[in-house]
């Protein structure tokens, strides 16, 4: 697919607005775009669809941080603090405006952020390249494409481990199942839902190239395994993405299977400190490679 046939960051400017009003004007970076997506719809493989320089970043994903930064830049949002965002009274006054009035008020937005900038945004900008403070979506934003790009270093086997490991880090207590006969399940244990009560829980490993979307067969297959194993609850590890179709999946039919993608994988070690210091740590992630051979 040409980038060319994907929506352009300022095609996503008003989408954002949008989004940010039906989350009652205000909302995580993590919300805003979940709910453009929602709006949106992109098909899975224009998801997919990354930089050739950039692997592990989908362009669709990047251009709606780029619309939100513009919002803000353009004065339409405001951010009074990392990664939570305020639609403004310009913000709601352009949502006021008739469609064809509205698109040209966030064109306007856009070409008076950029004519104060001087240059438009190239391809392999990031919101964050102009000012720490200009977007909350990640200062870690490289680092994140060097933990991904990382972990698929990793073999499947080891991987595995390496994402057991996490989960355990967080309370679950897991036993690994895998080669053959394992019916898709790779651990099987207990996660923890309260200080009095746990639920027994099925998880699945898949090492997924960063730009890949996992389809919502693949999280309905998880479930019959998980159900097959006698577990309440799922959750799905993968280093690609999860499309809307495997989101609603997950949510709306049981066993309900928590999904954690690349970013959330991101998220979830950054939080713990595993495999960090002030860079990637290459050589920590070799003992799961040891391990899963």
């Amino acid at each position: 697919m040409a980038v060319e046939e994907l929506p352009r960051y300022t095609d996503l400017m008003l989408p954002t607005l949008r989004a940010m009003d039906s989350l009652g004007g205000s909302g995580s970076a993590k919300e805003i775009t979940a709910k453009v997506l929602e709006a949106v719809n992109p098909s899975d493989e224009q998801l997919a669809r990354t930089y050739e320089n950039r692997p592990s970043k989908s362009i669709v994903l990047d251009r709606i941080d780029w619309a939100r930064s513009y919002c803000k830049l353009g004065g339409a949002l405001d951010s009074p603090r990392r990664n939570l965002f305020l639609i403004t009274t310009l913000g709601r006054e352009i949502l006021q405006l008739p469609e064809t009035a509205a698109l040209e008020r966030v064109l306007e937005l856009d070409r008076d952020v950029r004519l104060a900038r001087r240059r438009p945004p190239q391809a392999d900008d990031s919101p964050e390249s102009f000012d720490e403070a200009d977007d909350g979506v990640s200062e870690s934003a490289d680092l994140r494409e060097q933990i991904l790009s990382r972990l698929h270093l990793l073999s499947p086997d080891a991987f595995e481990e390496f994402c057991l490991y996490v989960l355990r880090a967080y309370g679950l207590e897991l036993t690994r199942v895998g080669g053959t006969g394992d019916e898709g399940i790779d651990g099987i244990g207990t996660a923890p839902l309260s200080d009095v009560l746990s639920a027994t829980v099925a998880v699945q490993v898949k090492r997924d190239d960063p730009g890949k979307v996992v389809s919502r067969d693949k999280v309905a297959l998880l479930q019959r395994d998980a159900t097959a194993k006698g577990a309440e609850r799922a959750v799905f590890v993968t280093l690609g993405r999860f499309g809307a179709p495997a989101q609603n999946a997950a949510r709306q039919t049981t066993p309900t299977v928590d999904l954690i993608d690349g970013q959330r994988l991101c998220e979830l070690m950054e939080q713990k400190q595993i495999g960090l210091a002030l860079s990637v740590d290459d050589a920590w992630f070799d003992r799961f490679e040891q391990a899963g051979g």
